[in-house]
């Protein structure tokens, strides 16, 4: 006879391979229902991202089928991301989770990454904000197609842009593109605390911050008015960016804010039609890097001129070509992103946790 505990017992096999822990021990299978020798059950995935995801469905599946008396299984697959800890910080009202994407110097595609990393876990499923916290230099908006964007208020609140599936916001929509912004820190600090507070975002699972580059103001103002799951470091393969992702790697551990990985932009040029690959900037070096920081590798993203007119043009190279090759490097780098967060909110949870006495 078919029980839901005997259901239970067979999901209990079943391990994702990023928690290492059971998929019924998560809190991942619900409502079982069992109805003559057909089995219904949900399964509820940490993240509409998760790189994993076809594996535990198959998995699932397959381990229900294989109990005596079952000859068909009905799954419904969704997702629910973790939401912000609990902390001394205010957190934003409908926001998941806010993921820094940084870099220890210009140049090295941070803007790139963080507008293709938004698009692709909207693509994946999620619901996803884009904040540009480069105040004094703003581009996110042209990168995303929104330039001409002219802001809204309601119910005293900014209502930000959308596009690409991302709901995005600048100081760039505040001032004209001729105005230098020669601000002090506090200035500085107060814009940034104005976009996390004051936007009507909504629901959100993830918030992708744009940070400039360095060690400065803005990452400090940050990291105190907010609690971050975690920082993305974006760096190139030459010794130069290298030694600068170290910076950034110091920063994030100084203030306690969890790393949740290197992307080594610009690895390799690949030209269309070839499997030839020409490393311009040498290559691994951002593997290196994490590897002797002993922090995940996110991934690397290939030279492609396409990149660069996309982000030109507004549209981001994953909304554009999502089948590409730099465009699959985004998505599986958003998959692994979402992966450390799903790690680091259950090992948050585990640390949260009494003992058993």
């Amino acid at each position: 006879m078919i029980t839901e505990d005997k259901v239970k017992a067979a999901l209990s096999k079943v391990m994702d391979p990023d928690l290492n822990v059971d998929i019924v021990s998560l809190g991942m299978i619900s409502e079982i229902k069992i109805e003559g020798t057909k089995v219904h059950f949900t399964l509820t995935l940490t993240t509409p991202a998760c790189p994993v995801k076809e594996k535990l469905e198959g998995e699932a599946r397959e381990a229900v089928l294989a109990l005596e008396g079952v000859e068909d299984v009905e799954m419904i697959s969704t997702a629910a991301v973790a939401g912000q800890r609990k902390s001394e910080k205010a957190n934003i009202p409908g926001v998941k989770q806010i993921i820094a994407v940084t870099s220890g110097k210009g140049g090295v595609g941070k803007s790139t990454v963080s507008v293709n990393l938004a698009v692709a876990l909207s693509k994946l499923g999620a619901k996803v904000g884009l904040l540009d916290a480069d105040i004094t230099g703003p581009n996110i908006p042209i990168m995303m197609g929104v330039e001409s964007y002219e802001p809204q208020a309601k119910d005293n609140r900014i209502v930000p842009a959308f596009n690409h599936g991302v709901k995005c916001i600048s100081m760039a929509f505040f001032v004209s593109q001729d105005t230098p912004l020669i601000w002090r820190g506090p200035m500085l600090d107060k814009a940034i605390r104005q976009f996390l507070r004051d936007v009507e975002w909504g629901e959100l699972d993830y918030l992708i911050v744009d940070m400039p580059p360095g060690t400065g103001d803005a990452q400090l103002s940050m990291v105190q008015a907010t609690d971050l799951a975690g920082g993305v470091i974006v760096t190139t393969p030459q010794d130069v960016a290298l030694l600068d992702g170290r910076k950034g790697l110091s920063m994030f551990k100084q203030m306690n804010v969890p790393i949740l990985g290197f992307v080594e932009n610009m690895s390799y040029f690949q030209p269309k039609g070839s499997s030839e690959q020409f490393e311009i900037f040498g290559r691994g070096g951002g593997k290196r890097l994490a590897e002797e920081s002993q922090v995940p590798f996110l991934g690397e993203v290939p030279l492609d001129p396409e990149v660069r007119i996309g982000g030109d043009n507004g549209e981001p190279i994953v909304a554009k070509d999502p089948d590409c090759l730099v465009s699959q490097a985004f998505i599986n780098i958003a998959k692994q992103v979402a992966a450390q967060i799903s790690i680091s909110s259950l090992n948050r949870t585990t640390e949260a946790t009494p003992a058993a006495v």
